[in-house]
């Protein structure tokens, strides 16, 4: 519209699109002005251009959208995964890798302490995938399918389940370097699930304690958790083990608990 400039622009507006009319190559043209009846006509051109192009059109469209909302939500992670979400996220590598760990141990999940087996067990997200729109290894590990389904997209509460989660994930570390079948499914695991070098060598380095290896893994899930938090994902606790768990309101309450249950992990 370089022909209408500055005051041009303050005229009635039938005369405004007379003059926007008399422009060559436009996208439309007005026919009729009248309100929310105002009528325009596509130029033939640009309609065969936009047939032709609508998937870089439309990708032009998305790609703009993602910035535009990750600018303005710069702590919400994955903003194109959830807008485009994956049809079918592949967790059978993860899946299988805990079957076979329950095989040399048995494995208690730790949201209601059941005992896992290979027909029942379902992969869950400790912070939802709808926020972290990821599927790391470290934020990943084995409930029931009832469960899991029960925990939905909430965030399970922190002081009661990072500590058994910590001491599973631990027992997966230890049995993963003690047998080399374990070890072979993980590191297929690691091609796919653990896409940070410097994670995986901090936190899956041979020798660690549980005490290292518990604090690596909260520095890198606490503060995704409290990010989470911010953004409104609320607190769960398992309903049949909520009375049971009441009172642990610390650290160290929670891991007496969990070794009564589980053990030393050893």
């Amino acid at each position: 519209m370089d022909k209408v400039k500055g005051k041009e622009w303050n005229v009635s507006e039938s005369a405004l699109i007379s003059k926007i009319n008399q422009e060559r190559r436009l996208m439309y043209y007005f026919e009729k002005l009248n309100g929310m009846q105002t009528t325009i006509r596509f130029n033939a051109d640009w309609l065969s251009y936009i047939h032709k192009n609508q998937e870089i059109i439309k990708g032009w469209m998305q790609y703009n959208i993602i910035v535009y909302l990750q600018r303005r939500n710069p702590s919400v992670p994955g903003i194109a995964d959830k807008l485009y979400p994956p049809q079918e996220r592949k967790l059978e590598k993860i899946k299988r890798y805990w079957k076979l760990l329950i095989e040399v141990q048995p494995i208690h999940e730790i949201y209601g302490h059941v005992q896992l087996s290979e027909k029942d067990i379902s992969i869950d997200h400790f912070v939802p995938w709808s926020y972290v729109a990821h599927d790391e290894f470290w934020n990943l590990h084995p409930t029931t399918r009832s469960i899991n389904s029960s925990k939905s997209n909430n965030l399970p509460t922190w002081d009661v389940y990072f500590p058994q989660l910590a001491r599973l994930e631990f027992i997966s570390y230890e049995m993963m370097w003690k047998y080399e079948i374990l070890h072979d499914a993980f590191e297929k695991c690691a091609k796919e699930h653990l896409n940070d070098n410097a994670v995986r060598s901090k936190m899956y380095r041979k020798g660690q304690d549980f005490l290292c290896f518990s604090s690596v893994l909260e520095e890198i899930m606490q503060p995704v958790y409290q990010s989470a938090r911010n953004c409104g994902f609320k607190d769960w606790i398992y309903k049949e083990a909520e009375a049971d768990l009441m009172c642990v309101s610390d650290r160290k309450i929670a891991n007496e608990l969990w070794e009564t249950t589980f053990g030393n992990g050893a």
